[in-house]
């Protein structure tokens, strides 16, 4: 079975996603754990998780995709943003208890001209305080497209941070088609190469989720824009030779392409029909 699904707003509930979910044909999701541009969390209504729980165990629901807001950055110059990103870290996993056994998913950060090396010890600083050993939630860090000074566009960068986490069981990666694209690694013509290379350098087993992207822009851009499936520069072909890979066909992939839901609905059909289930 495919495990695909897209990314919906948690602000009407967890129902209301696996619901939307279901209506598309997808078996899981992505949602922002709050605002992405913002700060405060929406409170949880636990009747409406607990519906849900029911929904995705009814329905065979894959693992879900949570993602931290665009404003946490654990490597940000100003000491004050650092300790936002840590307070909205550990907030979110406390969260994430009630929807056990998940995904989270964060941009490493912008290290804004302070070097790579002092970024990632601010990041795995970051998640070491916040990150306990009773969280039953897998942490991901993201694969980045190398604009400006983002942490993340290469695999090395990724394991550095890794290496320095203390809980390293509770870690992984999720691998974005478009941000590795751009970031000038060739899943369109080497696919086997990428896996082989990522699996060398960070291990294929702490690959968790992707984001299955298109790209506008293209390999080496460095420019992290979005395409909707087969209409980038990445291309069905790839995508569909990517959906089916042994060593990728059963992770959960979740689409954040510009579309409303029912270009979801129907990106989801697309790629199922060349899904070799």
């Amino acid at each position: 079975m495919l495990n695909i699904g897209c990314h919906l707003s948690v602000s009407k509930g967890f129902k209301n996603m696996g619901d939307e979910a279901i209506s598309i044909g997808a078996n899981t999701f992505q949602f922002f754990t709050r605002n992405p541009r913002g700060g405060k969390a929406k409170d949880l209504d636990e009747k409406d998780i607990e519906a849900f729980l029911k929904l995705a165990e009814e329905n065979k629901f894959a693992k879900l995709l949570a993602h931290a807001p665009y404003t946490l950055n654990a490597c940000a110059a100003d000491e004050s943003k650092r300790e936002f990103a840590i307070q909205t870290f550990e907030d979110d996993l406390n969260r994430l208890q009630k929807v056990p056994n998940n995904l989270y998913n964060f941009h490493p950060g912008s290290h804004v001209k302070q070097g790579v090396d002092v970024g990632i010890e601010y990041i795995a600083d970051m998640i070491n305080k916040a990150l306990k050993p009773e969280h039953t939630t897998t942490v991901l860090l993201e694969t980045m497209a190398g604009k400006g000074t983002e942490i993340g566009r290469s695999f090395e960068e990724i394991r550095a941070i890794i290496d320095k986490v203390e809980l390293k069981d509770k870690m992984g990666v999720c691998l974005d088609t478009c941000h590795v694209f751009d970031a000038g690694y060739d899943i369109v013509n080497d696919l086997d190469g990428v896996l082989e290379e990522f699996d060398r350098v960070i291990g294929i087993d702490r690959l968790k989720a992707i984001h299955l992207n298109d790209s506008v822009h293209g390999f080496e851009s460095k420019k992290d824009r979005h395409a909707k499936i087969g209409e980038g520069k990445i291309g069905l072909e790839a995508i569909t030779r990517i959906i089916n890979h042994p060593k990728l066909r059963n992770l959960p992939f979740l689409l954040e392409t510009p579309n409303e839901l029912d270009g979801y609905a129907k990106e989801i059909e697309l790629l199922k029909s060349v899904y070799n289930g």
